[in-house]
């Protein structure tokens, strides 16, 4: 019985974990589902893979819905074996998002638990760390595989920390199985972040035990490691292989091409552009965001109400009440900070901030350094092109860091390490005598308040200048009145300048409460568990009231609003009444999802979009070069009136699905091979580059000439997005183009059922060698890929199942043995 009242505590947690993640998104009890822009996207883009689905009751891993077509393995693929895909199902078992913000307070819950934080507090500092505002924001938007992977986080943290700190069933068990969720969650940017927090660990313990001398444990250490990544990585063998794969194909590997689109040399050869890497750097002063969230304007939505100058001046100006409102809220632009889009600042929490200063004064555990490493790191690499020597460094020496974008969004490894080292001073705290107490209470004060004062003191210093504003001025340059933008941009300023000063009261104000708590606490007119309930209390709610302004019940619509996106516009219905199979470029939404829920589109929403695809757009498509849209079937092309109104035009000199050229032509490179698409009469003539892939070694160095006649056919007669019947009928060899995406791995071409080599052609383009006569060619997708990971994900699966069964005996003969020297002793 006494065993099962330490589990109530716990229980209990779990349990205001499940009611707090309701309350903050009730509407979900109401039917209601979130709208995030995001999983809009991503709706539109698996359209054709959940039809394929509901109809085939299988995986087509493969679409041809977007950018011309690609493999479905960052769409939501479903695999087989994929048993830890089932674990999470079952952690997440409260309706979206509230399941993520569950997992957020479990995950970081048990890591303080490891941490060896009493569950008052623990309970308290799970809600803080999962309310941290980014973590909120993310989720209204619909970043949800980074929230997924976010939750996940101190999970492995805690197992890592167990398995240093010796417990080797335990902690290697915990870290298998929270790994292999982690991987799971299939965002591996932040995954890679957490390498890094990891290696700080490791240095920290790995120190120690070298001090020491005890290599017996290192040993056992790296030993139960290795075991549990091998383990997690192997339950999780079909996405890693197949992620593997794509990426080759995608734009974050490598580009082939030389120079770039506008002919110049290119300087760098990282996977992606520079620019496009650090396009999302937080500011160096934008980052005290994190303990004052409006300092640098809030959001770039942030709504201005009544009391603020620009209402004011409209007002002024002759604008009627609501006339003014609708101008504020519409042009009041108060984000002034140096990111092109902030839907919400990153901010922590000043509380949580304030219990960070005093546990860095207060707690002794040697480990908070390693804590505030990974903070400190996570802090200066968001600051991307604002701090270039370290970025550039990591870019150029640190292996697959240039594979990622948004830099800034690294934050989320401070977002988990200062909410931890706060909690760690929360309950060293609240464990020593008074007189440590009050030093480092003294000391925490003085410098938080030293941090808001100075910000104070220097707000003069700034222009309160945002990117827009030069946008704003010459949008109402064309007004009457030439003074009506000067004036507006003042009254924005002084918005932005109020906002910076109210939030610095604002947080003033909660680290008074704070210490006049804990003051209380430590002149004995407050017990402990009273000051922690009101301490945790002021914690939370400082961030609730702070994330209502971000994400809220005005976020939640309809179910069928979000599981139905997508109205066909009247350019839809048009183009739809063509049975055909073809392709569709929406000129205006190029990076939009919306052609592709209707259509087959050359276009996509994906930030792993198919490299190829993006550089015939890139290199030829933005240059209106109508050959290369005629060999990508694009039949219709979307464009917008100037009512704003969709209409089609339909492209009559599309190349079909397949055709017959009269000539094959080899280039030097891949470069030579784009060039020719510059001029390429992609109806009689097709090229490929022999010394860009193995499969070329058989075709000949020289120009090859087919005869074709008007009797020529190649016609498509069965299409499913896996699988793909034609007829061909020729007089003559031949050699057909497909106005199909070229991918080398798991698409097999027959033709009478024999198989038939598929080369690439037109840079992105199938191309076959077709004998004389009437055959029956068929591609088909069958990754190999998936076979192969779906094997080895069964294997690790059933060993980690071993292992759970064999870790729990042994703890369980532990106890067992434990036990009777526990009551001798009594």
């Amino acid at each position: 019985m006494k065993q099962l009242n330490k589990f109530y505590p716990h229980l209990a947690a779990v349990f205001g974990f499940v009611i707090c993640s309701i309350i903050y998104f009730y509407p979900v009890l109401q039917g209601k589902k979130i709208l995030q822009s995001d999983i809009v996207q991503y709706t539109a883009m698996a359209k054709e893979q959940n039809d394929f689905r509901a109809t085939e009751n299988a995986e087509p891993y493969w679409t041809n819905s977007a950018f011309g077509g690609m493999p479905t393995y960052q769409l939501g693929a479903k695999y087989p074996n994929d048993f830890i895909g089932h674990l999470d199902d079952a952690l997440r078992f409260l309706p979206r998002p509230a399941d993520y913000l569950f997992l957020y307070f479990l995950g970081f819950y048990l890591l303080l638990l490891v941490l060896k934080v009493d569950s008052l507090k623990a309970f308290f500092g799970a809600l803080a760390f999962g309310l941290s505002t980014y973590l909120i924001v993310i989720l209204g938007v619909g970043h949800n595989a980074k929230a997924h992977a976010i939750a996940y986080m101190p999970m492995v943290v805690a197992g890592v920390l167990l398995v240093f700190k010796k417990r080797y069933i335990v902690g290697g068990l915990l870290t298998m199985v929270a790994t292999a969720l982690e991987i799971n969650a299939n965002h591996f940017q932040m995954t890679y972040y957490l390498l890094f927090l990891l290696l700080f660990i490791g240095i920290y313990y790995g120190y120690k035990l070298i001090k020491e001398n005890d290599v017996k444990s290192i040993s056992r250490i790296a030993l139960v490691f290795v075991g549990a990544v091998i383990l997690a990585v192997g339950a999780n063998a079909t996405s890693l292989l197949a992620t593997k794969e794509f990426t080759d194909f995608s734009i974050r590997s490598k580009s082939d091409l030389t120079f770039n689109s506008d002919g110049t040399k290119k300087t760098s050869d990282s996977a992606l552009d520079r620019e496009y890497i650090t396009e999302y750097s937080y500011g160096i002063g934008e980052s005290f965001n994190l303990i004052a969230p409006r300092l640098f304007g809030g959001g770039n939505s942030e709504a201005l109400n009544e009391d603020s100058s620009v209402y004011n001046y409209m007002q002024e100006y002759g604008a009627s009440p609501e006339e003014a409102l609708q101008f504020t809220q519409s042009y009041g632009i108060t984000y002034w900070g140096q990111q092109p889009i902030v839907a919400a600042p990153a901010y922590i929490g000043i509380v949580v901030f304030f219990l960070f200063v005093l546990g860095m004064y207060h707690d002794k555990r040697k480990i908070k350094y390693a804590f505030l490493a990974g903070a400190i790191l996570s802090l200066v690499l968001s600051w991307g092109k604002n701090f270039n020597t370290l970025t550039d460094f990591f870019i150029d020496y640190v292996p697959l860091y240039d594979k990622f974008r948004a830099v800034s969004s690294i934050q989320v490894i401070l977002e988990l390490c200062i909410p931890v080292l706060a909690i760690m001073g929360l309950h060293s705290f609240f464990t020593t005598d008074k007189e440590k107490q009050w030093s480092s209470l003294w000391k925490a004060s003085a410098t938080v308040f030293g941090i808001l004062i100075g910000l104070f003191l220097i707000r003069s210093s700034f222009e309160f200048e945002g990117q827009m504003d030069g946008q704003l001025l010459q949008m109402f340059s064309q007004s009457e009145d030439k003074s009506f933008g000067v004036n507006f941009i003042e009254a924005l300023k002084q918005d932005r300048r109020s906002l910076y000063a109210a939030d610095l009261l604002r947080s003033g104000f909660f680290v008074v409460l704070v210490f006049g708590l804990m003051f209380m606490y430590v002149k004995n007119k407050l017990q402990a568990n009273i000051a922690v309930i009101l301490i945790g209390l002021l914690m939370v709610s400082d961030l609730f009231f702070v994330d209502k302004k971000y994400v809220n019940k005005d976020d939640f619509v309809s179910a069928r609003q979000v599981d139905i996106p997508f109205e066909a516009s009247q350019a839809d219905q048009q183009i739809l009444g063509d049975k055909s199979v073809y392709r569709v470029l929406d000129i205006e939404g190029y990076l939009n999802g919306k052609a592709s829920y209707f259509h087959k589109s050359i276009g996509g929403y994906s930030a792993v979009r198919p490299k190829r695809m993006q550089e015939l757009f890139d290199y030829q498509i933005v240059k209106n070069n109508i050959g290369v849209l005629n060999m990508l079937n694009v039949k219709y092309l979307i464009q917008v009136d100037e009512q704003g109104q969709e209409f089609p035009v339909k492209n009559t000199d599309a190349n079909g699905n397949a055709w017959f050229v009269s000539e094959l032509k080899p280039v030097a490179n891949a470069d030579a091979e784009m060039k020719a698409l510059d001029k390429l009469d992609t109806k009689n003539v097709a090229v490929y580059s022999p010394n860009t892939d193995g499969i070329y070694k058989a075709m000949p160095k020289s120009d090859k000439k087919f005869t074709v006649d008007s009797t020529a056919t190649i016609q498509l007669k069965s299409y499913k997005p896996n699988h793909l019947q034609y007829v061909s009928n020729n007089k003559n060899n031949g050699f057909a183009v497909f106005s199909e995406m070229y991918y080398k791995n798991g698409w097999k071409a027959t033709i009478d059922g024999k198989e038939a080599k598929i080369l690439r052609v037109n840079y992105a383009l199938r191309g076959l060698e077709v004998p004389a006569g009437k055959h029956n060619i068929e591609f088909k997708f069958e990754p190999q890929v998936v076979k192969t990971g779906s094997t080895i994900a069964l294997i690790s699966s059933l060993l980690m199942l071993v292992l759970i069964g064999a870790g729990a005996y042994f703890l369980r003969k532990d106890q067992e043995q434990l036990s009777p020297k526990v009551k001798d002793s009594k």
